[in-house]
């Protein structure tokens, strides 16, 4: 980033985000993860955090030196400085940093920017091309006060309904699931609102919620509600309309079977050394293997039980058949590796996880590491135009709490 408050930030060429400015106000997981995708990209990003930085730079542990995994897991790419809004000085750096970004995304809870002129009507008019993007946990109207945790939106959703055994308590997923979906959605409507700039020159205020997100991210299971007036509950690992499409015990263990369709489950049977079992009229269709599913289970079982389940996953593997070991996360990265997908990448010497998407002209950069609390405050500065403005340690006051 030049310094030169006339010269644009650095202008990656061969990213297909180049030239685009993010002015980054998230903070902790769904704006941060978005972002992180931006820079990625291609996008200059500029992290503003308030003086005590983004919370998950103390979620330990896990740590990695001082600092928490967690942090280092979707802030890489990006550019710190440090703002206290409630400062005049810093306010005026903020109000210039919008009036330049090509997009403005903050998880504020609904009004939170208002009172320091970084509300959509405000940015809008400062920079009427801005792309600005709201991310709450429960929208904007009615659920506006309401504070946007993950962990609360999986209860509220009707997702830990969904997650655990029949008989037992509803569990939360093993990762704040509707987070990183609110902050994909987020990057599709800051993509499509960017298109939409191109042909029209006018911004749009994009809005995502976490709650919202969940309503669609349950695909199948709103559905069996709004389209056949079913509430579907807990069924362990077993799928509401598959079968089998589970765990299932070998003679050494469990492995995952996922029969989707009547061919699958033909060569599955018949893999196994089972073949009638496709033709036995209680089996023959999706339909039935799902009515009569707790009479099939213990004839796959009693086959299953003969031999180990790396001998099945090969074998069945060899035949189509989709299965699978459970991993730990380490079986899961070692896997990513076995299969040449590189899914870890350095970045100055932090391992982070590699941008899933692959593109033959214009891939994913990886040029800055995750940044230190206002590692680049001064040349931020310098490059719109004001003057350092160091920052004690402590942070005197706080910004509005994130509401995702």
């Amino acid at each position: 980033m030049s310094t030169d408050p006339t010269s644009p930030p650095e202008v990656r060429a061969d990213g297909p985000l180049s030239g685009v400015l993010v002015a980054d106000f998230s903070r902790v997981l769904a704006g941060p993860y978005a972002t992180m995708l931006l820079a990625d990209l291609g996008a200059e990003v500029v992290k503003v955090e308030s003086p005590a930085g983004d919370d998950t730079r103390h979620w330990v542990p896990p740590r990695r030196g001082d600092t928490g995994t967690y942090y280092l897991a979707i802030n890489r790419g990006k550019r710190s400085i440090v703002l206290d809004l409630k400062d005049d000085d810093d306010l005026e750096v903020a109000h210039e940093l919008s009036r330049r970004a090509d997009v403005f995304i903050h998880n504020f809870k609904p009004g939170g920017l208002d009172r320091f002129g970084l509300g959509y009507d405000d940015v809008a008019g400062r920079n009427p091309g801005s792309v600005y993007c709201s991310i709450s946990g429960f929208g904007s109207t009615g659920g506006a006060h309401l504070p946007g945790y993950d962990l609360l939106v999986q209860a509220m959703s009707g997702l830990m309904s969904l997650t655990g055994d029949p008989d037992g308590q509803p569990y939360r997923a093993g990762i704040s699931v509707f987070d990183v979906m609110t902050g994909l959605h987020s990057v599709i409507g800051i993509l499509a609102a960017l298109r939409h700039r191109d042909v029209t020159g006018e911004g749009q205020h994009v809005e995502t919620n976490l709650l919202s997100t969940a309503m669609s991210s349950l695909v199948n299971q709103t559905s069996a509600y709004v389209a056949g007036g079913v509430v579907p509950g807990r069924m362990g690992n077993a799928h509401l309309s598959l079968f089998p499409y589970e765990p299932l015990a070998t003679g050494d263990g469990d492995l995952v079977i996922a029969a989707g369709n009547d061919g699958q489950f033909r060569k599955l049977v018949q893999a196994m050394g089972v073949p009638e079992l496709a033709e036995d009229e209680r089996f023959t269709t999706v339909g039935l293997r799902n009515d009569n599913r707790e009479e099939l289970r213990p004839l796959l079982l009693e086959r299953l039980a003969t031999r180990s389940a790396q001998d099945w996953f090969t074998e069945l593997s060899a035949a189509g058949i989709p299965c699978g070991p459970i991993n730990d996360v380490r079986g899961g990265v070692e896997l990513a590796e076995s299969l040449g997908l590189e899914p870890v990448v350095e970045v100055d010497g932090v391992p982070t996880v590699r941008n899933p998407i692959r593109f033959s002209a214009t891939p994913a950069r990886y040029d800055l590491p995750p940044p230190a609390l206002d590692g680049h405050g001064e040349e931020i500065r310098g490059w719109l135009g004001f003057g350092p403005h160091p920052h004690p340690d402590a942070a005197p006051t706080e910004p509005p709490a994130p509401s995702a």
